[in-house]
């Protein structure tokens, strides 16, 4: 599994089309952790650049 933290909106945006793709996948397999990290990458995204936005308002 080839993963590296999401630093632009494309790799952010590409994470997001990826995760529906997998949305099925069972636990325990490889796309299921494929899966759980791609979420895991998505939620520290989201933390860093949106949840400021947020706080400022």
């Amino acid at each position: 599994m080839n993963m590296k933290p999401l630093e632009t909106t494309v790799d952010y945006a590409a994470a997001l089309k990826e995760i529906e793709k997998l949305m099925t996948a069972q636990p325990n397999t490889p796309q299921g952790e494929r899966l759980d990290a791609l979420v895991t990458l998505v939620e520290v995204y989201e933390s860093k650049h949106y949840l400021k936005e947020f706080a400022n308002k």
